[in-house]
């Protein structure tokens, strides 16, 4: 398989490993998750592929985005069209038709979580980190978390990540029902790809179509939910409290927030 951008694709047998290049943090930007939805779009097409893997190079599954370089960025287009682009790119890592299992080593932080949750399964260590921070940035959740979230952990523990915050480590992930296998660091990678595997010694059409089954109209639901998401994040995004969320956590410290 070719690589799209930054995001690697090697297959072996009948699973597929996606690797982000982006270490450490493997911020995201449109560009990224346009890379990772052609990558998942090939391998749909692709017969010998069955079930994929989607993983991370560096200390962080996914930071989320790069807030400081944002910041520091000039004549860039704002950041409610950046995330516009990326929400459409985003719906079409919902639409892949084949089981993805993701191996989450540190960090899944903010839209970093929604890209977790693209994921039919996460396989972590007890350092992952789940985070839906974004009311400390300021703005409105988004990358259709407001819809994923509590679709697997229940509206009651969505609403505390949302509205604190907080970060919830790999084994408290485990008991929520936010991760699947917790497993030894140097052993994250290949405990995915044998839960990979082992969903790939199964019939492949009845895979798929059990599969969509059970997720429904997920994508569509994904397009709606960001649409929304957009929405509230467009006029969040232009408030003072949206700019010391964002010097807060560069920052380091906790924001002092104004109420406009």
């Amino acid at each position: 398989m070719p690589e799209f951008g930054d995001v690697s694709v090697t297959v072996e047998g009948h699973v597929a490993l996606v690797e982000i290049h982006r270490p450490p943090h493997n911020f995201f930007d449109r560009q990224l998750v346009k890379d990772l939805a052609d990558a998942f779009e090939a391998l749909d097409r692709d017969p010998a592929c069955r079930a994929l893997v989607l993983a991370s190079e560096g200390k962080a599954f996914c930071a989320g985005a790069d807030f400081k370089r944002r910041a520091e960025a000039e004549g860039d287009e704002p950041e409610s069209v950046d995330a516009s682009h990326i929400y459409r790119e985003a719906v079409r890592l919902f639409a892949c038709e084949k089981p993805v299992v993701a191996a989450i080593q540190g960090p899944a932080v903010g839209g970093g979580l929604g890209l977790a949750l693209v994921a039919d399964f996460r396989v972590v260590s007890a350092e992952a980190r789940f985070a839906a921070n974004f009311v400390r940035l300021g703005i409105h959740p988004g990358f259709g978390l407001t819809c994923t979230l509590p679709r697997l952990i229940g509206m009651q523990r969505a609403s505390l990540m949302f509205l604190t915050g907080r970060r919830i480590p790999g084994d408290e992930a485990v008991a929520w029902g936010l991760a699947d296998v917790l497993t030894s660091p140097d052993r994250l990678r290949e405990t995915a790809k044998q839960l990979a595997a082992e969903i790939a010694e199964g019939a492949p059409l009845a895979v798929r179509s059990t599969r969509a089954t059970l997720r429904g109209e997920l994508a569509a639901a994904v397009k709606a939910q960001t649409d929304h998401e957009f929405s509230e994040q467009s006029w969040l995004m232009r408030t003072e409290d949206h700019r010391e969320g964002v010097r807060a956590v560069n920052e380091r410290r906790l924001g002092r927030f104004v109420g406009r």
